[in-house]
């Protein structure tokens, strides 16, 4: 399936139907009065989340969503039906921005949230509405209210605990297939991970965590080298960010500082929020080192980089280090993370100055 984080799509919820000016007329019931019922309302457009979903493909090609409209209303006291509401399936993570004012609608952030994205129009009155003591015969009806119509600009941004950044071929896909279940491809050329993946992470008995892989971030990608900034959002939900460092490369002409030292520049011209997350170094391909030269390959690297923070010596290929990288890890999401907030549901008031013709 292919990866689409950002799509534009436009929505109509229901016009509300017309209400029915009707006189009751049966043999042997003179001056029946009125009996014209309301129009129903307009069906709203809704943002469902659904756990089971990553991607917005399914809005790439579909970019028109209509709520059905009300029915009118009829005579002998009948109402006309409401319309048919139209739910939106999203992925979790997902932002809803109005395009027309720049707010945000909403924020799809737990599963089964329901978002009200339009509204449908109420139904107008029909004469029976306006039958009184003084007002034996009315003759008035309203039309229906139109419903709200926006153009939504859908933007997701994976939720995950923990990001993984670095540099291509710094193993990051290697790492995230050895502690999850996520199977990325896996190859040894520069931007093999061209799309964000996903994996689960067991620490133990009921103790997971989610970590999210993107692809490599490269110097210049400010100015559109390599794949640019455009997956960075997808690390501005994380609690924690594990800086991935190849340290050693086949290349000797390859300095792992400079390059480590590149990909935080980028970052901090990207979001400066998102550089004063906190951040853990993890050297990665220590299998590649000789067992006697790696404590003074590390403290050398840690001084060249004036790193204070957490360092974590690793081999995701090898398998090494890597259970006190993720009892670490475990231990800082729990502390991190905060109370699940419950559904929200946002609805809009209709605009009622211009009735539906």
């Amino acid at each position: 399936m292919k990866f689409v984080d950002e799509v534009v799509i436009d929505i109509a919820a229901g016009h509300g139907g017309a209400g029915c000016a009707s006189f009751r007329r049966e043999k042997f019931i003179p001056m029946g009065g009125p009996d014209g019922g309301d129009g129903g309302r307009g069906g709203d457009v809704v943002a469902l989340a659904d756990a089971g979903l990553n991607t917005l493909v399914d809005y790439r090609y579909a970019k028109r969503h209509e709520a059905g409209n009300g029915e009118p209303g009829r005579g002998s006291d009948q109402f006309g039906a409401a319309g048919r509401d139209v739910v939106l399936r999203m992925p979790v993570g997902t932002i809803i921005t109005d395009l027309a004012s720049g707010q945000v609608i909403g924020e799809l952030m737990q599963p089964d949230q329901r978002v009200v994205l339009a509204r449908g129009g109420d139904g107008g009155f029909g004469n029976l509405h306006y039958k009184s003591s003084t007002n034996r015969s009315p003759r008035q009806k309203t039309p229906g209210w139109p419903g709200e119509h926006r153009r939504l600009q859908l933007e997701l941004r994976l939720l995950a605990d923990v990001g993984l950044l670095g540099m291509p071929n710094a193993g990051k896909s290697t790492l995230i297939a050895a502690i999850s279940n996520a199977r990325p491809k896996i190859a040894d050329y520069p931007f093999t991970t061209l799309h964000p993946n996903l994996g689960v992470v067991r620490a133990g008995p009921s103790r997971s965590f989610v970590v999210a892989d993107i692809p490599g971030l490269i110097e210049g990608a400010a100015e559109g080298a390599g794949l640019g900034h455009h997956f960075l959002r997808h690390l501005q939900r994380t609690r924690l960010l594990w800086h991935v460092v190849d340290v050693a490369p086949l290349d000797p002409a390859v300095d792992p500082v400079r390059q480590a030292k590149a990909v935080l520049a980028e970052l901090r011209k990207y979001d400066d929020a998102l550089w004063r997350k906190p951040r853990w170094l993890v050297l990665n391909k220590i299998d590649m080192v000789e067992q006697h030269l790696r404590d003074d390959l590390v403290r050398e690297f840690t001084r060249r980089m004036r790193w204070r923070g957490p360092v974590f010596v690793v081999s995701a290929l090898a398998r090494e280090g890597l259970k006190p990288l993720l009892e670490a890890t475990w231990t800082h999401v729990q502390a991190a993370r905060a109370p699940a907030s419950g559904i929200v549901d946002v609805r809009f008031a209709p605009d009622k100055t211009v009735p539906a013709s």
